[in-house]
């Protein structure tokens, strides 16, 4: 499997690396390893783990010189998170954006048949492993459809900063983002809700699902025999007009609960609404 060598795009992101590096880094997709060899000489980084699933570019890192001695990088095989533990304080990721050529075969180069959806599997798990305050770098090319990326960012309750955009050759532009997690987010993960992704919305607000760990509640009406519940979360649409509508609905599902009517109410303040989410059918599948 080739390698992806340092190109324009890798370029541009390393220009970031000092900036924005601390603690505990993650560099995804570390290919040629650009950008964990320049977070490694930050002074403010105490580790960065590099991770491929390209095992000659994994080989090539760990017999690099400057990694055998500086004894900070941790390389490792893993596709996106699946190798990994714990939490960074900085996850860099410069992904395969292009969208997939018929009969060429290329994962260093092809994000999805649309070029995105690499993309979006990493932005389905990558607020587990990112610390309160982290931030993520991330480049794209506006190949991979810069609608959808944003779209797929804030389905995950995170936040992006545009912080470089470089036009290139054939009316190509890549972007480099700076993303946390919202203030909403960091909310929910402070009472306890982890794993959380957009289901769908209505008029006024998003529905998200998540799992709660009971124990860890900071307060809750909440009956459950075990420890770990999947939850329904309800966010009041940014675009929305409505008033207080998130605060009636929790009135009267309060209400209906009494009498053992509705899903279950958890948690809620005057942004969202978190309630045992209920298994079932989307009722107009169910009506057909």
């Amino acid at each position: 499997m080739d390698i992806y060598e340092p190109a324009e795009d890798s370029l541009l992101l390393q220009h970031f690396i000092a900036e924005y590096a601390f603690g505990r880094v993650l560099d995804i997709g570390t290919g040629s390893g650009i950008q964990a060899l320049t977070a490694a000489k930050v002074k403010q980084v105490r580790e960065v783990v590099a991770v491929d699933i390209n095992e000659f570019a994994l080989e090539r890192l760990k017999n690099n010189e400057f990694v055998k001695l500086n004894g900070k990088i941790k390389v490792k095989k893993s596709d996106l998170f699946s190798n990994i533990q714990n939490q960074f304080d900085l996850i860099i990721f410069n992904p395969p954006y292009l969208p997939q050529d018929k009969g060429i075969e290329d994962p260093a180069l092809y994000g999805g048949k649309k070029g995105w959806e690499l993309s979006e599997r990493f932005f389905d798990d990558v607020s587990n492993y990112l610390s309160t305050n982290g931030k993520i770098l991330f480049l794209f090319s506006s190949l991979t459809d810069k609608a959808k990326i944003d779209e797929i960012i804030s389905e995950k309750m995170l936040q992006s900063k545009l912080i470089a955009e470089e036009k290139m050759p054939m009316f190509e532009t890549l972007y480099v983002y700076l993303i946390e997690k919202s203030d909403l987010l960091k909310e929910l993960e402070r009472q306890g809700v982890e794993n959380i992704h957009y289901l769908t919305h209505g008029k006024r607000g998003n529905i998200f699902t998540g799992i709660i760990d009971k124990s860890k509640l900071i307060k809750s009406h909440f009956p459950a025999k075990k420890n770990l519940v999947k939850v329904g979360i309800k966010v009041k649409r940014e675009d929305s007009k409505a008033m207080g509508r998130i605060e009636n609905e929790t009135k009267w599902l309060k209400i209906l609960n009494k009498s053992s009517i509705g899903p279950y109410y958890m948690i809620s303040n005057g942004g969202y609404l978190v309630y045992r989410f209920v298994e079932g059918q989307f009722i107009l599948d169910w009506a057909k």
